[in-house]
């Protein structure tokens, strides 16, 4: 049976593709084999939260949902493992009932959590790195049939390009995770001035456990989010219903999506909407779980790209792109978000080797986001910036060799373990290579 494959953002789209939804890991590999040997082109698809191509599918779809479920959880050790297809939603429930946590998480939780560790996913701190740096095992199903187990000890070359392999070396079974005892974060979020913000970024960053901002252009404030472990003793205090919804429904889902289709209708008003938007942010604090503290929701639908910059070089690249809106006549209304996180050694992960910030701009689905877009990767370029796997960028196999020591030992464990290149697509042919 064949069908349509969309994205969530409607970027990508794929018709006429094999569906396959395996319910254990041999039928899995067993169908991963027959595919292969037919000269099929396979991909294991999740959420569809990608905005490039990484998971768009050619001819086999690959679905995971028969593969989602922790199978195992031990307390003691914070070793958990998880289906491949577990969706980070339901992976952040049960691991509360075993009194476990991720220790960092990224800002939405509609991804699966294959594709957000294959994809380079990530939230925010200092001292922090990916998803991908919480796995301690993983068992990758290749073109053959056969189930490698990869870790640090074992397949340890193909451990270090699978836990950000973009989905090109195979179709990932289970998850090893490391987790932590379940931890409340103290959120504090309040607008301040922008160069408040860069001026003292470093002391921002390094003086609490997450920290992020969201600049509004044509403005000249940021909403900054401090989200810091509480001492023992403290117990969680919530949002209030009635505060939880004007903030993260009526005013961030739905009233923003209002302002954007005005923003589309009516361009030179997009100023004047950022600024009453500035107006409208209020302090708040509250105490909660940390994946509800990290995870927010988000309905309105837009275009995104993000790039990883080194960490000391981001104050530039942000007055640099400031100049540029400035300048271009552009007209923005989707806020920037900056994030961080440590240096890690994981081949293809975009904090590989280097302390580094990330920056991430947004376009309304309806409006057009070439040029800013565009305008965008030139000023990273000169930063040796990396995009996010899975966001819009215009980069290919000889950027991505300048930009990542290990780019050819990952393309040589791709070769052995896929040699007839069975998980490729138009995606992973640009960025890796025919």
């Amino acid at each position: 049976m064949s069908q349509t494959w969309r994205n969530w953002s409607g970027t990508e789209t794929a018709h006429g593709v094999e569906v396959l939804t395996p319910g254990s890991v041999d039928e899995l590999a067993a169908a991963v084999k027959t595919a292969a040997e037919q000269g099929k082109k396979v991909k294991a698809v999740g959420s569809g939260h990608s905005f490039t191509g990484c998971a768009a599918p050619e001819q086999v779809m690959v679905r995971l949902d028969g593969l989602s479920a922790i199978t195992n959880a031990d307390r003691e050790s914070g070793r958990v493992t998880v289906g491949a297809g577990t969706g980070l939603r339901k992976l952040n429930a049960g691991l509360a009932a075993f009194d476990l946590a991720m220790a960092n998480l990224g800002d939405i939780d509609k991804q699966t959590i294959s594709g957000a560790t294959s994809t380079g996913t990530h939230g925010t701190g200092a001292g922090l790195g990916g998803i991908a740096t919480q796995i301690a095992e993983l068992d990758l199903v290749t073109a053959d049939g056969s189930v490698l187990h990869c870790s640090p000890e074992e397949n340890a070359d193909v451990f270090n390009a699978a836990r950000v392999g973009v989905g090109a070396l195979g179709v990932i079974s289970s998850i090893t995770l490391q987790t932590v005892p379940a931890f409340l974060l103290r959120a504090q979020e309040m607008p301040l001035p922008l160069t408040e913000v860069l001026d003292g970024f470093d002391e921002f960053a390094d003086g609490n456990d997450h920290f992020e901002f969201y600049w509004f252009p044509h403005t000249d404030v940021a909403l900054t989010k401090r989200n810091n472990r509480v001492a023992p003793g403290v117990g969680a205090a919530p949002v209030g219903a009635v505060r939880g919804w004007i903030d993260d429904e009526l005013l961030s889902n739905r009233v923003f999506e209002l302002t954007n289709r005005l923003a589309m209708r009516r361009p030179a008003l997009v100023p004047r909407i950022n600024r009453l938007a500035t107006r409208a942010l209020s302090a708040r604090e509250y105490v909660d779980a940390s994946y509800k503290v990290f995870v927010s929701d988000r309905n309105v639908l837009f275009r995104e790209s993000e790039y990883a910059v080194p960490r000391e070089h981001v104050v530039e690249v942000l007055q640099r792109l400031r100049s540029w809106i400035d300048d271009s006549g552009h007209h923005l209304p989707f806020p920037i978000e900056v994030r961080v996180a440590a240096a890690d050694d994981i081949w293809l992960s975009t904090a590989s080797g280097r302390d580094t910030a990330y920056i991430a701009i947004h376009q309304y689905h309806r409006l057009p986001h070439d040029i800013y877009f565009q305008a965008f990767e030139s000023i990273v370029a000169e930063y040796q910036g990396r995009p996010h796997w899975g966001k819009l960028h215009t980069r290919g196999a000889e950027d991505f060799r300048a930009l990542y020591p290990h780019f050819d030992d990952f393309l040589a464990v791709r070769d052995r373990v896929d040699p007839g290149y069975a998980f490729s697509n138009p995606y992973t042919r640009k960025v890796f290579g025919a």
